[in-house]
């Protein structure tokens, strides 16, 4: 707060450290531990799950991210504290219809994701560079080449165990912090007895007013550095996956608060007796005799500071892949107990390269603490933001408690960003370039995949030309299970139709699966696979879509894949059948067509085939009589036995399974009409190709044997 100008006076120590005291009680207390931290999403803290809450609870995703069935997944049941008011469903309905809101949260998710994101870049240089700057208080001639020189040196350490940290080192970061905050708070009360109780003074709100009278310039360039001590504080709630919301609140108003609150006050009594050592005013504050302790215990402490906060970006993109809103990567989980122990390893070498290129470039903390309020704030911001949204919709909140909650953090935030940008060229213009690339990254990948997806749908096949194919579907049917991986939900994919005309047959049973990302943290296991027929039971086609969460594992290998796949189709039909058996009324999502009886045919094997499916002519056909079924109310038939056809269909999809499953995979290309403005065809054509082939695909994370995959490449033009 200091590095601009010089101490005055004992009135500058006192309103500076008032600004810091007020800061700590309102942001981190305040608004997180308080507020913020309650608007998890089952447990997932950070941005994004502000903004999937928030879509579980109005359609505002450009990309529809549910489907009528969702709404019966036990992680989409809410427990709402009050019945809905008026005030809810209108906010719900403005953000539905409108278009403009819909694109204004999606990009206010995405500047806060690249923000945070970069603020995890800033952490560990300015933690490290500072702790290490201790150095030059334990050793006088120390020169900043060497600071520099060993910090990088252990960032490249702490980026290089990383993968291990998550799983056999968190055990002991607990007990190492404990002793942190003991260090700071004994310190804080050493510099109090030795320098005098003056610094409670600060207590008094008055002497930030005082402090602006004074010199409303100085005290204004100052608010930048003032936020250094409240940074951190979305990484609270980013990190929420690993405790109860609870134990944070306890240990944050029973240990952080009091030692950091101690530590300032006992700074403040050392600079107002030393007022010509405010460069390094915590190393220079520290007794003598335990200063290379307390030095290691701060590099320590410095180290987990960053570890967290690169666990939390793993935990924030994980969850924008999963909304659709970043590039696929490769997720490693490190713990086979905690699912939300994870590691992205070309994330983890990008943040090393961009933290070491930051402390090269700068060198000075001064320099990377401008860059570093900016970026708090800006995740800050747009936090208050979809916390408020969340007040209105979710929560119902009395409309007092959400204005003052709006008007009061809002407003002091904006404050604090204003003088953090006055700073931008000291320091923060390359956070600013780091966080628009990463934003750009990210919206070129939405706007590319949400025009992808509307291509599909367009160009789906219609349910009329399935029926006028027949159950043989124009061609021939060979034992086997198809698995046509396509990204629409309803219809079927336009790919299917050029399987049909290029392959010389296609499999007796075919499911169109399609891998869902939605907007929940878990899905259980008994509700991962939603299945409905498509045409009649004589097509033997079905739609399977595989449902995960953002928390969920989804490196499923591909016979694990296929045995839950199996298993929940032979489900859905038996269920299917008592419905049918009981004539149920009940809705099972599907539209298709009443049932008619179908011939079965008997191989020498003992396999059952459908006479509809031109597999094996020779062979004289059984008496069976299967009716075709759809998950509709069936029409009436009194012949029909359902439990011999539930059993002959079992069979039929045994058989079939015995026979192998193959992968018919769509990979389109995507590109630009020759008629679209210029910006358009450089994002589709150039940008969204290069991450689109460089990146993972959902069917891919199952390591299928290349034996048992075949993609085909459309090319669409949006």
């Amino acid at each position: 707060m200091f590095n601009k100008y010089p101490i005055q006076g004992e009135e500058d120590v006192l309103g500076a450290l008032s600004l810091v005291l007020y800061t700590l009680i309102l942001m981190p207390l305040m608004k997180y531990v308080l507020v913020v931290l309650w608007a998890n999403d089952d447990g997932e803290g950070g941005i994004f799950a502000l903004y999937s809450l928030i879509c579980r609870n109005a359609k505002v995703s450009l990309i529809p991210n549910q489907v009528h069935s969702e709404k019966r997944m036990s992680s989409f049941r809410l427990k709402l504290p009050t019945p809905e008011l008026e005030r809810s469903i209108k906010v719900k309905e403005k953000l539905e219809s409108s278009l403009l809101l819909k694109k204004l949260l999606l990009g206010l998710v995405l500047f806060g994701t690249s923000m945070f994101i970069s603020n995890g870049v800033i952490t560990p240089a300015m933690s490290v560079l500072s702790a290490v700057s201790g150095l030059k208080v334990g050793i006088r001639n120390t020169s900043q080449d060497v600071v520099v020189m060993i910090s990088v040196a252990l960032l490249v350490i702490l980026f290089s165990v990383q993968r291990y940290a998550t799983s056999k080192v968190g055990f002991a970061l607990g007990p190492s912090l404990l002793v942190w905050f003991c260090c700071l708070g004994g310190i804080g009360i050493y510099n109090l007895s030795l320098y005098g109780p003056a610094a409670f003074k600060a207590f008094n709100p008055l002497y930030i007013i005082y402090y602006f009278g004074r010199n409303p310039f100085q005290a204004w360039l100052s608010l930048g550095g003032c936020l250094l001590c409240a940074t951190g504080s979305e990484a609270i709630f980013s990190n929420l996956c690993h405790f109860p919301v609870r134990y944070v609140q306890y240990m944050f108003v029973l240990l952080v608060l009091p030692c950091l609150v101690l530590a300032y006050l006992g700074q403040a009594a050392f600079l107002i007796a030393n007022p010509k050592s405010s460069e390094q005013v915590f190393f220079s504050s520290i007794p003598i005799g335990v200063f290379w302790p307390v030095f290691l215990v701060a590099n320590l402490a410095a180290l987990i500071a960053s570890r967290t906060m690169t666990v939390a970006i793993f935990q924030c993109l994980k969850q924008s892949i999963s909304l659709g809103c970043f590039p696929r990567l490769k997720i490693v989980h490190t713990s086979r107990k905690f699912m939300a122990k994870i590691y992205i390893p070309v994330v983890n070498w990008l943040l090393l390269v961009s933290c070491m290129g930051f402390i090269v470039l700068f060198r000075s903390i001064y320099d990377v603490g401008n860059a570093y309020a900016i970026a708090e704030l800006g995740v800050m911001i747009m936090a208050t933001v979809y916390v408020t949204i969340i007040m209105l919709l979710i929560w119902e909140s009395n409309i007092v408690k959400v204005l003052s909650f709006v008007i009061t953090f809002l407003f002091l935030e904006l404050i604090f960003f204003s003088s953090a940008l006055s700073s931008v060229g000291d320091g923060g213009w390359a956070l600013l370039m780091f966080a628009s690339v990463l934003f750009m990254i990210m919206f070129i990948w939405n706007y590319g995949s949400k025009l992808k997806y509307d291509s599909e749908v367009k160009q789906k096949l219609s349910k009329d030309l399935m029926r006028k194919l027949g159950p043989n579907l124009g061609t021939i049917r060979a034992p086997g299970l198809g698995l046509v991986c396509s990204d629409i939900v309803k219809g079927v994919p336009a790919i299917f139709g050029h399987f049909l005309t290029s392959l010389p047959a296609i499999h007796s049973i075919i499911v169109f699966v399609c891998i869902r990302n939605v907007p929940v943290p878990v899905v259980p296991q008994s509700e991962r696979f939603l299945f409905q027929r498509v045409c009649s039971r004589g097509y033997h086609m079905f739609r399977c879509i595989a449902r995960y969460g953002y928390k969920d594992k989804k490196q499923e290998h591909h016979s694990v894949f296929e045995r839950l796949l199996i298993e929940g189709l032979e489900k859905f039909i038996q269920r299917e059948a008592v419905e049918l058996s009981l004539q149920s009324e009940d809705d099972v999502d599907s539209d298709e067509e009443p049932p008619t009886p179908v011939k079965i045919i008997t191989a020498p094997n003992g396999s059952l085939y459908s006479l509809d499916v031109p597999l094996l002519a020779d062979y004289a056909p059984s008496t069976q009589v299967i009716p075709k079924a759809s998950c509709s109310t069936p029409q009436q038939d009194p012949v029909l036995d359902y439990a011999q056809n539930l059993e002959l269909e079992l069979a039929f999809i045994k058989q079939s399974k015995q026979s192998g499953a193959v992968y018919l995979i769509d990979n389109p290309i995507i590109k630009a009409r020759k008629d679209s403005w210029f910006f358009k065809k450089l994002m589709i054509n150039y940008f969204f190709a290069f991450l689109r082939n460089n990146c993972l695909r959902a069917i891919m994370l199952m390591s299928i044997p290349h034996s048992n995959m075949m993609q085909v490449r459309m090319t669409s033009y949006v």
